[in-house]
């Protein structure tokens, strides 16, 4: 592919695991998103479900569903995601990581845990792309994450979609059948104000330069994957869309955004 076909990037906020089971915007925007997008010949997911020592990538030639989680609806323990693997995808991004000097082991035990399937279960529901995951390492912050993607952006170029899956606020503790707590959508529109004007160094240092996100993130996990769809998306990466999404549990917003693209017209 040429460079002004490469595919964008996304950062798609996977909330509970029963999002797979009650889809509400979110899930209804998704699925219109995987419709309008190029088809890609692969995925490479990262999510926060996944963190181990160092870098690692799911090798099986059909990953097993993981449902980890418990206390849920029983039939959120029946669905499976059952798309096949890549290999060669396991073998291009360790390739990629190399020339920057990092290193990713296969890891043949793992396979899509909840942050991973839930949301591709409502971007593709045939579950017919292969789809590699990679792993968070536990050490890793924004500036690690940014440039773990730009490491694989070339992928971009191969028709490979990069997504980074995670929560653009989740903050656990405050949960609650409640209104939608002020702060939340606060974050967010931070967040959009510094991809619209580019303010890299503001989204990395985000935890002192904006007033709500240690709130929205006492822990960083489930944001460090923006990081990683940012870098991806390389020097296009404040070309974005903003998909809006509901808030779940007064706390948990579910926007997500197209990065290094905007020409896939969705509702809002």
């Amino acid at each position: 592919m040429s460079a002004v076909s490469a595919l964008p990037t996304l950062f798609i906020s996977h909330g509970s695991p029963t999002f797979a089971l009650d889809p509400g915007v979110a899930g209804a925007t998704l699925h219109t998103l995987g419709q309008r997008l190029p088809r890609p010949d692969a995925i490479l997911i990262l999510s926060p479900h996944w963190i181990t020592p160092g870098l690692r990538l799911t090798a099986s030639h059909a990953p097993k569903t993981i449902h980890d989680f418990g206390g849920f609806p029983a039939p959120l323990y029946q669905l499976q995601y059952p798309a096949p693997g890549s290999p060669a995808l396991v073998a291009q991004v360790q390739q990629l990581l190399g020339a920057s000097g990092l290193e990713a082991t296969a890891d043949d035990g793992w396979g899509f845990d909840h942050g991973a399937w839930v949301p591709l279960r409502h971007l593709y529901p045939a579950a017919d792309i292969p789809v590699v995951q990679i792993s968070l390492p536990r050490q890793y912050g924004t500036l690690e994450c940014w440039a773990l993607g730009r490491a694989l952006a070339p992928l971009r170029q191969r028709n490979i979609l990069l997504i980074g899956a995670g929560s653009i606020t989740h903050n656990l503790y405050e949960m609650a059948h409640a209104a939608p707590k002020p702060y939340v959508s606060e974050f967010t529109d931070w967040v959009e104000q510094q991809i619209d004007g580019g303010e890299l160094e503001a989204l990395l240092d985000y935890r002192n330069r904006s007033a709500a996100g240690v709130r929205a993130h006492p822990s960083e996990e489930h944001l460090l994957p923006l990081y990683f769809a940012i870098g991806a998306a390389g020097e296009q990466w404040t070309t974005h869309q903003r998909l809006s999404g509901q808030i779940d549990y007064s706390v948990i917003a579910m926007d997500s955004w197209i990065l290094g693209g905007s020409d896939y017209p969705l509702a809002a």
